[in-house]
């Protein structure tokens, strides 16, 4: 029984041992990769990639023997033989060795843990900034607007920062106004400008009734701030239920669509792009508002969509409006994304906006 039992150790030993041994011969590959200089002495990646081998060879070591001590003892009749144990001492004595330097290791674990927790959280606050960014711009949800229905769809591109903004919100009692735009460039400046255009503009849209004029003023002061190569489209949009008209501007910006009168009729620009010439001067246009009419709005990473050379275009955009007009604001946004990014194989490169908002 003593034997079983002690070839069975032995056997375990060496499974143990053999367990070890490979683990300790790839962090051995990977000390020789991160370089074993006298200058890394110091590196706590290197410190601590050293001490998981020495510990690794310690139980390859010290299993080994164990599993040679336990097979002699069961294969001899000599009670003395069992003094072959004494051979664990050696791997003993390397580890009391080594074990010196282990509190500084476990130090050097303990901070490289904090510091490595901290980066993730920087990098995890680095990749909010973006997203709370587009949240103002491009928000989730819009406010419940009493006689109308209002949709929405946003996607970002592949780029760090978001440029595509819209709003929607009462600037009277009786009026209420869509805005959507789109700043030309990149980045964290490009994304300070749109929150700057966007609020900016609803100061003037009280102060001035027609849009045109709003933009002309924005137009103004956004230019005084000499953003270099940046450049913004915009279009507005006020639809006034007391006088029963719809009121637009377009500021260089993709046609968006009106449908009335049981018909689809493009709201083209009315004026340059904002903060290309101070002095620039807009016009409004003004059609009837009916019941059930509606408008909808999109920056240009819809109809620029690719699949290859072609382009999704305002044609196909028309014609997904025109299959179904009487869709809810909110489907008819998010099924013209889906369209566009069924187009585009699902990969579509800049920003993305719609709105949509019908009288009810």
């Amino acid at each position: 029984m003593r034997d079983v039992v002690l070839i069975g150790l032995g056997v375990i030993c060496v499974a143990a041992a053999f367990g070890w041994a490979r683990s300790a011969r790839y962090r051995r590959r990977f000390l020789t990769n991160i370089g074993g200089e006298a200058d890394q002495v110091d590196d706590p990646a290197y410190v601590l990639a050293q001490s998981a081998f020495r510990k690794e060879v310690h139980s390859s070591l010290l299993y080994t023997t164990l599993a040679i001590a336990a097979f002699l003892t069961a294969a001899s009749d000599n009670p003395n033989v069992a003094i072959v144990f004494a051979l664990a001492a050696i791997p003993a004595l390397i580890s009391v060795n080594w074990s010196r330097g282990a509190v500084r290791e476990a130090r050097l674990s303990r901070q490289r843990f904090f510091l490595e927790k901290r980066a993730e959280e920087a990098l995890e606050q680095d990749d909010f900034a973006p997203k709370a960014w587009a949240a103002r711009l491009a928000p989730d949800s819009l406010p419940d607007v009493t006689g109308f229905d209002v949709g929405r769809a946003y996607e970002a591109g592949s780029g760090l920062m978001a440029g595509d903004f819209f709003d929607v919100y009462r600037v009277g009692h009786k009026r209420l106004a869509a805005v959507i735009g789109d700043v030309r460039g990149h980045g964290i400046e490009s994304s300070i400008t749109a929150f700057q255009a966007k609020y900016l503009l609803r100061v003037f849209l009280r102060q001035f009734r027609d849009p045109a004029q709003a933009l002309e003023e924005l137009n103004q002061q956004m230019s005084e701030m000499d953003r270099g190569e940046e450049f913004i489209s915009m279009i507005v949009v006020v639809f006034d239920t007391e006088a029963g008209t719809i009121r637009y501007a377009s500021a260089g910006h993709p046609a968006g669509w009106l449908w009335h009168a049981r018909e689809l009729q493009p709201l083209r620009a009315t004026g340059p792009l904002l903060m290309l010439d101070p002095g620039a001067a807009y016009f409004s246009k003004e059609v009837p508002l009916q019941i059930d009419d509606f408008v909808l709005l999109y920056t240009d990473g819809l109809a620029e969509a690719r699949n290859g050379a072609e382009l999704f275009g305002e044609e196909r955009i028309a014609m997904a409006i025109r299959k179904d007009p009487g869709a809810p604001p909110e489907i008819m946004a998010k099924g013209l994304l889906e369209e566009a990014r069924d187009f585009a194989d699902g990969l579509i490169d800049d920003d993305v906006a719609v709105l949509a908002v019908r009288r009810s």
